[in-house]
């Protein structure tokens, strides 16, 4: 197969790839360059998350804590690993 590369710099792949592969308009690929070969792979798995979604996935279940409370503790944990 053979493909052209246009002159904004895009290229088409062929719809029996794009198919077999399971690709489709608007996916994210990690671009690889190997001597003179480029490597695309698709980025699966990967999304981005809503702050609701990740509410509560660590299950604190202490009182609350204020912003000063917070930022103290973070100061802490890093002087403590410094």
């Amino acid at each position: 197969m053979v493909t052209k590369l246009s002159t904004k710099g895009q290229l088409i792949l062929p719809k029996e790839i794009r198919d077999r592969h399971g690709w489709s308009p608007g996916m994210n690929f990690e671009i690889e360059e190997q001597g003179d070969a480029v490597i695309l792979r698709p980025l699966l798995g990967i999304r981005e998350s809503t702050l609701d979604e990740l509410e509560g996935c660590l299950k604190y279940e202490g009182p609350t804590k204020s912003l000063a409370d917070m930022e103290a503790g973070i100061a802490r944990g890093a002087r403590e690993h410094s």
